[in-house]
């Protein structure tokens, strides 16, 4: 009976040996698949026509460490997302398991756009605060950009909510980016005319895009008032680009920290049918300064912690109101204690 047991033991654990042996071998075919596909989409799609090579040397580096090895398929995309970035210095990249994802052809365009929709709303199309503060202040607490198609009725409203305040804060400190019809659209907002922003220029099509604000907006625009736009490390993306395009045309005074520094607009692919992969496939140049703020961040006029830069651009805001001699619900005295107030 030990005999028995001694061989059905030494099959059984054979049998699993050979079961990990072929789900590890299934896992790192199906890795390799899904790093060839990037190195490739790198290759055709991204701003910089060499960097697949870093990308492939560093791929082949990474499987060779066996950095890939016994990892799940989530733990695999942060793992992508962290070697794209350092090892191409470009905070755009990233690369994200989908799981249980239906295949684009299997659903119309109709269907995708209602459940994009959907899945915006459940975050008010990223207006997560609107308000009036004291002094006539409005202030809209803004946390990303998404298709205009759907949000622009959220941004109409409120646009107009604010519309008969003095000056305006706009909170970017968690602003994550988005949707480029969408950043032109809001900053259409605080353009009389129609104003060329930037240029996009994109390498696989060999094309240059510009990029303008519309004349006509559904909402009420908001002119000729001070405009605060606080950011932090957080800020991102087309979030930057509001405060950089702004401040720019001197029509905002930006507050708090350096921003995360990645102006390069992003394509997106389905690698594998398991992940989403983003690319940085354009260039953005301003139609002011020639330049944009990729790696290097947009630097606040004022500099503060992120957590004090609403108390900060408020008093700014009361200041004004004091210097300009503007009629607020607040009388001076009312005013002057608030500023102490807020500054304690």
């Amino acid at each position: 009976m030990e005999i028995l047991h001694s061989v059905f033991m030494k099959k059984l654990l054979t049998g699993i040996f050979l079961f990990h042996s072929i789900i590890s071998y299934a896992q790192r075919d199906n890795n390799t698949k899904v790093l060839s596909d990037i190195t490739e989409k790198v290759q055709q799609y991204y701003i910089d026509g060499n960097a697949y090579k870093k990308v492939d040397s560093l791929f082949q580096s990474e499987v060779k460490k066996g950095a890939f090895d016994n990892v799940s398929k989530k733990d695999f995309a942060v793992l992508l997302t962290e070697k794209l970035r350092t090892g191409i210095e470009d905070k755009h990249f990233f690369v994200k398991y989908i799981e249980n994802y239906t295949p684009e052809e299997k659903i119309n365009e109709k269907e995708r756009e209602k459940l994009y929709n959907f899945q915006n709303s459940l975050e008010n199309f990223g207006f997560e605060n609107v308000q009036r503060l004291e002094g006539n202040i409005g202030y809209i607490n803004f946390k990303g950009f998404a298709d205009p198609k759907s949000s622009a009725r959220v941004l109409a409203s409120a646009m107009n909510f604010v519309a008969n305040t003095n000056s305006l804060i706009l909170d970017l400190r968690e602003n994550g980016g988005g949707d480029n019809g969408m950043l032109l659209l809001f900053c259409s907002y605080f353009f009389n005319t129609k104003t060329n922003l930037y240029t996009t220029y994109f390498r696989h099509t060999n094309k240059t895009v510009q990029n303008s604000t519309q004349s006509k907006v559904s909402g009420q625009k908001y002119l000729h008032k001070k405009i605060y736009i606080l950011t932090s490390n957080k800020t991102f993306s087309a979030g930057e680009a509001l405060a950089y395009f702004l401040r720019q045309n001197k029509l905002a005074e930006i507050i708090g920290e350096r921003t995360g520094g990645a102006a390069n607009p992003v394509d997106n692919f389905i690698i594998q049918d398991q992940y989403l992969l983003l690319v940085p496939a354009g260039k953005i140049t301003s139609s002011v300064s020639h330049t944009n703020w990729e790696h290097i961040g947009v630097t606040p006029d004022q500099e503060t912690k992120a957590e004090n830069a609403l108390k900060t651009a408020h008093v700014k805001a009361l200041e004004n109101i004091l210097k300009t001699e503007t009629k607020t619900e607040l009388s001076i005295p009312e005013i002057k204690n608030l500023i102490n107030k807020l500054e304690q």
